[in-house]
């Protein structure tokens, strides 16, 4: 934990940039006070965006696992419920390859791995307080099928979300018909902003809920590329901004690249884009198995 010599709250670091972080206790300022706009009043305390499973089990009828209930570009989506810990009897989601779509489970830890970093991008815009209310993020498990026709695949599973709706895609198409959209817009745009050109969090899609929008499935697109299948590399991040137009959430000071160019058709649908990715783990981190 670490002083913030500005707004003076113990941060752990995550809560700093690394270039705020490299510098002396006393002298470092945290993300939400160095990135932050005069009209927003920083909450108290610390921020964990992450909506979790709290369960290491749960079951699937056959039928629904037989007929989904819904699919992506690549993946089938099936409900289920939660049959320990804290979530007991609480719905949940697996979601796995569809037939055909071949991909290592190494894309199932990029998965991962792209929440960890939306996660500490959504912890920052909700320290600064934009919004009234939380952005919340689904973090889902590695689970392997143990019985039924995908026995022994692998598959993520996560809370169920209601009301399900797309705000923005990976190629700059966004809906903002409502107020969350123009939100999640900003929270694109401010990625850019925070990671300082390095990173943009979009595909944002899920529910809104009373007092927070709880977000499923995010990509995040990168310098190099090192986010899996949906990461579009610099090109989409171009082609991202060649769409964006600044909205009452965003603020004058957030950096933007110059001269942006449109490289891919902005659809609402996830474009995918094959990488070359090095094999680790044959199991990968978070991994349980379900019925």
């Amino acid at each position: 934990m670490r002083e913030c010599a500005s707004c003076g709250r113990d941060l752990p670091r995550s809560s700093y940039t690394a270039n705020q972080y490299s510098k002396p206790n006393g002298i470092s300022r945290c993300a939400a006070c160095v990135h932050g706009h005069p009209a927003d009043i920083p909450l108290a305390g610390n921020s964990d965006s992450g909506r979790y499973n709290k369960s290491t089990s749960a079951s699937f009828d056959q039928d629904d696992v037989d007929n989904p209930f819904s699919d992506g570009a690549f993946r089938w989506v099936a409900k289920g419920t939660y049959n320990s810990g804290p979530r007991i009897g609480q719905a949940c989601v697996a979601k796995w390859f569809k037939t055909g779509a071949v991909f290592e489970t190494d894309y199932f830890t990029l998965d991962i791995k792209a929440v960890d970093k939306a996660l500490e991008i959504v912890n920052t815009f909700n320290e600064l307080n934009i919004v009234s209310k939380t952005v919340k993020i689904n973090v889902p498990a590695v689970g392997i099928w143990q019985s039924g026709k995908s026995v022994g695949q692998y598959m993520l599973i996560e809370p169920f979300i209601k009301n399900y709706q797309k705000f923005n895609s990976n190629t700059g198409w966004s809906d903002e018909s409502m107020l969350w959209g123009k939100v999640m817009q900003a929270l694109s745009h401010f990625s850019y902003h925070l990671t300082r050109g390095q990173f943009v969090l979009c595909d944002l899609q899920g529910g809104i809920y009373q007092s927070s929008v709880i977000l499923s499935d995010p990509v995040i697109l990168s310098r190099n590329g090192e986010y899996g299948v949906t990461d579009l590399g610099p090109r989409g991040i171009s082609s991202f901004f060649s769409q964006h137009e600044c909205n009452n959430f965003c603020r004058s000071h957030w950096t933007k690249p110059a001269n942006p160019v449109a490289h891919f058709r902005a659809v609402a649908g996830t474009t995918m884009m094959r990488h070359s990715v090095p094999t680790h783990n044959s199991r990968p981190n978070r991994t349980f198995h379900y019925s």
